[in-house]
């Protein structure tokens, strides 16, 4: 057998994007609770308002630069829809939605919890009981069903308090409210959870800095101060996990993608490694410990001086995650020629050119059969920490058919891709990969677009752009597809 026993077969989701209950059980608002839908060509929008009154909104452009004005704050306004706020309502129906994870046997299940349910403001002295109350239902019933949760601690949602008082991660103060957060998860569930991760595509800080860290002002300095800030609270996080003990380890999550040059041109080649690099950099700190000399040579050029002590590399050294998951959908060309570059769709931002080999989605995105064997050797082989796969998928307009069913072959197609090349770089590379979480388990609202009609679930969910459904949940073909996959651990893929 190629997958070893105990692997970790499952699905993945985020709380902004399925939870909803925005406003239910004492929860606070997120920076993304002020972000409206979008689609395919139309991007969405951070809405704010000044100190007189005045409304209006900021595009959010993947790797474009963004700022909301300086006199205004980020706010909820009327006559904007913000699909955070129902998600696909998984607050209301989590028994229903574990149990169909469980009828096709995950053993574990990826989701988030939200910063702001459990302190709405990020600075409360005590936590909120009522969240913390609906994690132990979710939690517990995971367990019952013999689901390992591995929790994401923040997944694109910054308390929106700390963004308005703060800017987000680009003050200190927010170091300590972090540890004390996760430090209350820990305690809270030691010996139910034992897999965290710290920031989702803790990378993110470079494309998209709103969502990311909640940055108003993204500018190189706050990017750079901002992903700083978030590697500290990482370490303390990972320390704290350990003081506790129950087993608890407490990873990095990295959007990663191999880089492909267009051309054997050197220029193409040393393109695509500076391209790779830019990413890796935050793994390079958060799993090996430490700034590579060449970022630290950019900032120098840069005029960009961190806030920063002494104590924190100390941390970073002695505190690294204990291991690396990642997200990778697709692969990406680069070239040194400006002139060819295109504007890349979906959240794979620009800079890049189409792969003439592969075959793409509506939005851009390309399937690459070899793409999780290519991404799993480079970083295995750079980091040498165990490895989790905790988001890789197809987004589809997926559309109900006559007979009532979803008929997804296309990404029944791509996961059997994605299976073959775990499998490859396990059994003819030797990685250690400990489980894959495909993204997403249930239908939910797209990250990159805030639409419901780009889907990625293995289960449909009967909701549209704007809010409008049943919420009823109906399997697709790809649901069925996955319980064979997960019954002959990796070996049925027909």
């Amino acid at each position: 057998m190629s997958f070893p026993k105990g692997f970790l077969w499952g699905g993945a989701t985020a709380a902004n994007q399925y939870e909803g209950g925005f406003d239910e059980g004492g929860k606070g608002l997120t920076a993304v609770d002020v972000t409206t839908n979008g689609s395919n060509t139309e991007p969405r929008k951070v809405t704010w308002r000044k100190a007189d009154g005045t409304t209006g909104y900021s595009p959010m452009v993947w790797g474009a630069d963004f700022a909301v004005p300086k006199d205004a704050t980020p706010a909820v306004l009327p006559d904007y829809y913000y699909p955070s706020h129902g998600g696909t309502d998984f607050y209301h129906h989590y028994q229903e939605d574990i149990e169909l994870l469980a009828k096709i046997g995950f053993t574990t299940f990826r989701f988030s919890i939200a910063w702001s349910r459990i302190f709405p403001t990020g600075e409360e002295k005590a936590p909120n009981e009522a969240g913390l109350a609906f994690y132990d239902k979710v939690i517990d019933l995971c367990v019952q069903h013999h689901i390992e949760p591995c929790i994401t601690l923040q997944h694109y949602d910054t308390p929106l308090a700390l963004v308005q008082k703060y800017g987000g991660w680009q003050d200190r103060r927010l170091i300590d409210l972090f540890e004390k957060y996760a430090t209350v998860v820990f305690k809270r569930y030691a010996g139910k959870v034992h897999y965290y991760t710290t920031f989702n595509e803790i990378n993110a800080m470079d494309e998209a800095p709103y969502l990311g860290g909640g940055l108003t002002d993204p500018t190189p300095q706050n990017r750079a101060q901002g992903a700083h800030n978030q590697f500290v609270a990482s370490a303390k996080a990972v320390r704290a996990a350990h003081q506790i003990g129950s087993g608890i380890q407490v990873g990095m999550m990295l959007a990663y993608q191999p880089v492909y040059a267009e051309t054997c041109n050197p220029k193409d080649q040393v393109a695509a490694m500076l391209n790779m690099e830019r990413g890796l950099f935050y793994a390079d700190v958060q799993a090996g410990g430490e700034y590579p000399k060449a970022r630290l040579i950019q900032y120098q050029r840069a005029g960009i001086k961190l806030a920063d002590t002494p104590e924190d590399y100390a941390l970073l050294k002695q505190y690294p995650a204990d291991f690396l998951s990642f997200s990778c959908y697709t692969s990406s060309v680069v070239t040194a020629d400006p002139t060819r570059n295109e504007n890349a769709q979906g959240n794979l931002g620009g800079g890049t050119v189409k792969n003439p080999y592969l075959e793409t989605n509506a939005w851009g995105w390309a399937t690459d059969p070899a793409v999780l064997r290519l991404a799993l050797n480079n970083l295995w082989h750079r980091y040498h920490k165990p490895l989790f796969i905790v988001e890789n998928g197809l987004g589809w307009a997926d559309e109900i058919a006559a007979d009532g069913k979803v008929h997804d072959d296309y990404r029944i197609n791509y996961l059997r891709y994605a299976v073959q090349s775990m499998k490859d770089a396990i059994t003819e590379d030797g990685v250690d990969l400990i489980g894959y979480a495909l993204w997403s388990a249930i239908d939910l609202v797209s990250n990159g677009t805030g639409e419901m009609k780009k889907r990625y679930g293995l289960v449909y969910v009967d909701r549209d752009d704007w809010g409008n459904g049943s919420l009823k949940r109906i399997p697709k073909d790809s649901y069925d597809w996955y319980a064979k996959v997960i019954k002959s651990n990796g070996e049925d893929l027909a």
